[in-house]
């Protein structure tokens, strides 16, 4: 099955990495590519700062740029658009290309709390991209809209999915952010070089709502967030790429470290093209420094999750956990919720 696909947002450092990802995908043909007024009618190769440590796809170097608009990609006979925009500007053009009836899989964090939106990770939560019936019947699209957890989330989410059999109640979490998470302008040189920033604006909001939502249960017509207590502190810190975490965590239960870390290692992926045959990596005891942004960021492609340093605590256990931020935290995990579209026929 060949589905032909759109990038809104494609110069970007996330529409970067989602052409890297594309790049003979045995499902998704690449048909569009958008961004700004400023870009379009330009060769991508002309309007793009391509920053990725790939070279730019010939066929994509020479595509031109469309406007960020329904008429922009209409030749192009588009079946699914991937978002990577940002949220000020999504929130007013996304839901343009769903009154037309696109399907679109977003990456941009505008509506993931919404009521009538999935916000899904294939791996955790696929039952809810059933709220997509419940969407189309609220707002009367014939499109679709689903989107993926911010960065951070999405890095420690999966793990404590994998350890919820132990009746999670409590979450503290310490991020140590990579400044590719802010964008190529998010964060300037002056800033980070030899220091920390104790704090990433809306981030630890998102982290503590978009969590239990993903953990939540689905009854057919809402989510019921998850009722563990989440709170979070986010710092940027001067690696590339690779957000490390810092988990403490609370359970109804007593399980020992080795039952965390076999709880975490056996935990299943889907039969889905991007996921990785074990999605979380998990070190041992003989490895306490791990896992590390550079030695540990590209495990399963930056498709993976890595843990370590399981260890108990007097109301609990903490460990670390790290994903590569703009391929698993991003453009990946929108890459694999239209893989999850496609499975489930809603494109």
């Amino acid at each position: 099955m060949s589905v032909r696909v759109g990038i809104l947002g494609a110069t970007g450092a996330v529409g970067q990495r989602f052409i890297q990802l594309l790049d003979d995908h045995p499902t998704f043909d690449l048909a569009a590519v958008t961004a700004s007024a400023e870009s379009a009618g330009k060769t991508y190769r002309e309007a793009a700062k391509w920053r990725v440590n790939t070279p730019i796809p010939d066929d994509v170097a020479e595509m031109e740029v469309a406007e960020t608009t329904p008429a922009g990609v209409a030749d192009a006979d588009v079946d699914l658009l991937f978002s990577s925009l940002p949220s000020g500007v999504a929130s007013e053009v996304e839901p343009d290309f769903l009154a037309e009836g696109y399907v679109v899989s977003s990456n941009s964090s505008n509506d993931r709390m919404a009521a009538d939106v999935p916000l899904t990770i294939p791996e955790i939560n696929p039952d809810h991209l059933d709220l997509i019936e419940v969407q189309r019947d609220e707002r009367g699209w014939d499109g679709a809209l689903v989107k993926n957890p911010n960065c951070s989330t999405i890095t420690m989410v999966p793990t404590l999915a994998a350890i919820d059999e132990f009746g999670l109640e409590s979450v503290r979490v310490s991020t140590l952010q990579a400044v590719s998470g802010a964008g190529y302008s998010g964060v300037t040189s002056m800033e980070i070089i030899d220091n920390a920033i104790p704090h990433i604006g809306g981030e630890e909001a998102k982290m503590e709502t978009e969590s239990r939502k993903l953990l939540g249960e689905f009854d057919g017509a809402a989510v019921h967030l998850h009722e563990a207590d989440v709170a979070a502190s986010c710092n940027r810190i001067p690696t590339l790429d690779g957000h490390l975490e810092n988990v403490f965590a609370e359970f109804a239960e007593d399980p020992s470290p080795e039952d965390l870390r076999a709880a975490m290692r056996s935990f299943e992926s889907p039969d889905l093209h991007s996921s990785p045959d074990r999605l979380i990596k998990v070190f041992g005891d003989d490895e306490p420094d791990r896992p590390q942004p550079r030695l540990d960021r590209t495990y399963a492609g930056g498709m993976g999750i890595v843990a370590g340093g399981v260890q108990p605590t007097e109301t609990g256990a903490k460990y670390n956990c790290l994903a590569h931020n703009t391929i698993r935290g991003a453009a990946g995990a929108s890459l694999l919720n239209g893989e999850l579209l496609v499975e489930e026929g809603y494109v």
